[in-house]
């Protein structure tokens, strides 16, 4: 027979506890006596107890069972979904029925029978089990339905660079390997991360995503650790953290290099150990997640210059993943420019569009420092300007890539180099005010409020 977790058996009779304790010890992996009801909360903040036996009379010659009742009150303030079954001498019914309102799970009279003991508090033990797995579900399942509304599909394309990307994820996929993903914004990396997870032996359980950059100092043990109620003064209820979330699952970590060094100890001793503490609490949880971390930094050169922990790093780094920028996958520029143009083609219901054969060596020439995000929002921005079925090289907004100002001089005033753009824009675009806004990236209203501060 498989021994289940842990029980906490609190009775004032040493001898009732020794019998209790052998009895049980066949039953559950772990068995904490207790004589004393004060320690009972002290003892519940340091161990992972499954179920809870608490007998309902402590003082001498008192037998009103009130003291348990008590306690469960206590018990719940701290831990509301706990199982306590309750234990007497006296067979009364109406208490019983009181403290099963007051939030018992059951209610237990000695002298009491081994058999039927154990399977009541067995029956508490798997009742909190499920009301556990119920709950991890329902936030796996928010977080799924999340990731699944965000989904892209990821486009490999047919460069060289790509391709060896491509069967090297295959190979290391299917290990359980620490993977950095590093390269610059907008490459794809947490699309990478993605196809690792849905490739991995985890890809039936949750991936979670964690922006690094946006994880406050305050907040990080909270986002990622989690708390329990009380810890803080917003801590209205236990919270999971991100690890626990993607317990079984894959862990992901993007802008890594934004951590702050104090909290890369923290970070890094939780992947050491692989057990985390709640905010508030001091009972260890363990962890079994897949991590994988991504970044657009140079961690080494963060690490020369004591910007970033260099066992960290070793930690995060056991496979190492470059993404090539846009620019240096050649014809996979059109591809995924083509895919996109079709995407935004039958979101706004334009038909037949297609790219002119200057717009495609203009594509293929652009620099793209913002890469496939770039690219995506210059085709998305472009459908939906467009007058015409076939794009124009003037239905993209493609950004100087030189360190020079388009416009102006070092004597011009911010107004005047604004005043100056707009003009240029309306001449570009003869008038054509959705086009006008769309590059430079503003309203209409806000376009029409500016053309008539400057008279234009």
């Amino acid at each position: 027979m498989n021994k289940e977790g842990t029980i906490l058996v609190v009775d004032d009779n040493k001898g009732i506890l020794t019998a209790l304790e052998m009895l049980l010890l066949g039953t559950f992996k772990k068995v904490i006596s207790l004589n004393n009801p004060n320690q009972i909360l002290s003892t519940l903040e340091t161990e992972n107890v499954d179920v809870l036996l608490l007998d309902m009379n402590f003082s001498a010659g008192i037998n009103t069972g009130n003291e348990g009742i008590f306690w469960l009150g206590e018990i719940r303030k701290y831990r509301k979904e706990l199982p306590v079954v309750l234990f007497t001498a006296y067979a009364d019914i109406e208490l019983a029925v009181k403290a099963v309102k007051e939030g018992a799970t059951d209610f237990v009279v000695k002298p009491w029978d081994n058999a039927k003991l154990v399977a009541t508090l067995l029956s508490a033990y798997h009742l909190n089990k499920s009301r556990t797995e119920v709950k991890h579900l329902k936030e796996k399942e928010k977080i799924l339905k999340t990731q699944f509304n965000n989904n892209t599909e990821l486009i490999w394309g047919e460069s060289p660079s790509m391709q060896h990307l491509h069967n090297l994820i295959r190979k290391v996929a299917i290990t359980d390997a620490n993977i950095l993903i590093t390269g610059e914004n907008g490459t794809g990396k947490e699309m990478i991360a993605k196809e690792i997870h849905a490739c991995s032996k985890r890809k039936n359980e949750i991936m979670i995503s964690v922006d690094m950059g946006a994880v406050t100092e305050t907040l990080f043990e909270s986002e990622l650790f989690g708390h329990v109620k009380g810890a803080f003064t917003d801590a209205k209820e236990d919270r999971a953290g991100k690890f626990e979330a993607a317990n079984k699952g894959t862990l992901f970590l993007d802008e890594i290099g934004n951590l702050s060094y104090a909290l890369q100890s923290k970070l890094l001793a939780a992947l050491q150990s692989r057990k985390i503490t709640r905010v508030g609490s001091n009972k260890p949880i363990e962890t079994d997640i897949r991590l994988i971390c991504a970044t657009n930094s140079n961690l080494l050169e963060m690490v020369a210059n004591n910007a970033f922990r260099e066992d960290l790093l070793y930690r995060i780094n056991t496979i190492h993943l470059e993404v090539p920028p846009l620019r240096e996958r050649g014809n996979d520029i059109l591809l995924l420019a083509n895919y996109f143009l079709q995407k935004y083609s039958r979101k706004y219901e334009k038909s037949g569009l297609f790219f002119k054969e200057e717009t495609e060596k203009r594509l293929l020439n652009y620099n793209w420092p913002g890469n496939i995000r770039e690219l995506q929002h210059s085709i998305e921005k472009a459908v939906i300007i467009c007058d015409e079925t076939a794009l124009k090289p003037e239905d993209f907004f493609f950004k100087a890539t030189g360190s020079a100002p388009a416009t102006g001089s070092a004597n011009q005033t911010l107004q005047d180099m604004e005043k100056d753009m707009i003009e240029k824009a309306i001449k570009q675009h003869g008038g054509n005010i959705s086009a006008i806004a769309a590059q430079l990236g503003i309203t209409r209203q806000t376009l029409y409020n500016k053309m008539k501060k400057f008279g234009l």
